[in-house]
């Protein structure tokens, strides 16, 4: 779709890129509060309690049902790579939970006096792509006429009981393993100020596209003990995540992933708003990450982002060579260890 000023950029009507527009860490903490709180339910195996990816009942005889929501503003031009990129990254959760999607419902809001039905049409386009090429329908959904547009899935899927990957069970010496590059949030304020490659464009498009199915074949491994995917917190909130109250990680910087366009942009001063939020709201726990690039590379808040995952030492044979099957191997980058009394996460 065009105007007469040329064609329509969609980063343009949101003021927060894909899960960059998450609420920051220390304002969800207040916003989560509650002196209700959950009524209590067996079968509710995974709540919010752990800040986990989604939620999970069970059903009965070891079957397990995940639901989980996202959404989010545009992060890309491109009405149907926003749509395909927005269901990816919803689908993810269910993956991360170690599941299998079943079906999804769309979630569309649109300015259509602004950008038109056609557009929006094209959007849930590229979600049914992606819905297509998980294997499952997107079988309905709910639209309202907003402000800003945005767009995601509700997504129901299925994973046996004792298959149920969290965030929060790693283990003392467990591995680390990251399944995709860090950097979209970085490339994708460059894309919004017209200062991206096409080149670069199409690598961090690709990036997040990419489905995070190999989640579903790491459900069925025991040694690996938890798993979730990196998202708006960026590496080191998620990591946090796994870490709780009991555990900290030591992390190989050289060793983690990097889209090739994300360090030149850092030292050209673009960056996005959200990896400043982020650090402010757990930098202290972290030791050896000061310099700018470190900072804003492992805070920078990832749309669509890999899956982040803890094993046992001893399977990370297995592990590797199930990743490469599918795809999805980009390396070992740290080790989970003993909590330590001032910094919760050191980088080397």
């Amino acid at each position: 779709m065009t105007t007469s000023s040329g064609p329509v950029r969609l980063t343009q009507f949101s003021h927060g890129a894909g899960c960059g527009c998450k609420i920051a860490p220390a304002q969800l903490e207040v916003i989560l509060q509650s002196s209700i709180g959950t009524l209590p339910d067996p079968a509710l195996l995974v709540g919010y309690g752990s800040r986990d990816d989604a939620a999970v009942y069970s059903i009965g005889d070891g079957r397990c049902i995940i639901s989980t929501t996202d959404f989010f503003s545009p992060i890309v031009d491109d009405a149907f790579d926003f749509g395909r990129i927005a269901a990816t990254n919803a689908l993810s959760d269910v993956y991360a939970m170690g599941g299998r999607p079943l079906m999804a419902v769309a979630i569309l809001g649109w300015p259509i006096e602004k950008l038109g039905p056609e557009l929006a049409r094209q959007v849930l386009e590229g979600g049914r792509k992606a819905c297509h090429e998980a294997g499952i329908p997107l079988a309905g959904g709910h639209s309202i006429d907003a402000p800003e547009p945005f767009f995601g899935l509700a997504v129901t899927g299925e994973v046996e009981k004792e298959q149920v990957k969290r965030n929060d069970t790693a283990h003392e010496g467990d591995l680390l393993l990251l399944t995709k590059p860090l950097g979209v949030g970085i490339l994708s304020t460059a894309q919004k100020r017209g200062l991206l490659s096409g080149e670069d464009a199409t690598v961090m498009r690709d990036t997040m596209v990419a489905l995070n199915k190999v989640g579903t074949s790491l459900g069925l491994l025991a040694g690996v003990h938890a798993l979730t995917d990196v998202t708006g917190f960026g590496l080191l909130g998620h990591l946090l995540e796994m870490c709780g109250d009991h555990l900290g990680a030591h992390l190989d910087y050289d060793a983690i992933p990097k889209l090739q366009a994300a360090r030149s942009l850092i030292d050209k001063g673009c960056y996005p708003d959200g990896a400043l939020r982020n650090w402010k709201g757990y930098g202290h726990l972290v030791n050896g990450a000061s310099t700018m690039e470190r900072m804003f590379i492992l805070a920078d808040p990832q749309t669509s982002g890999g899956l982040l995952i803890a094993i046992d030492p001893a399977q990370e044979a297995t592990v590797r060579e199930l990743l490469i099957t599918q795809g999805s191997w980009y390396g070992t980058i740290g080790r989970f260890t003993a909590r330590g009394t001032e910094h919760t996460i050191s980088v080397k």
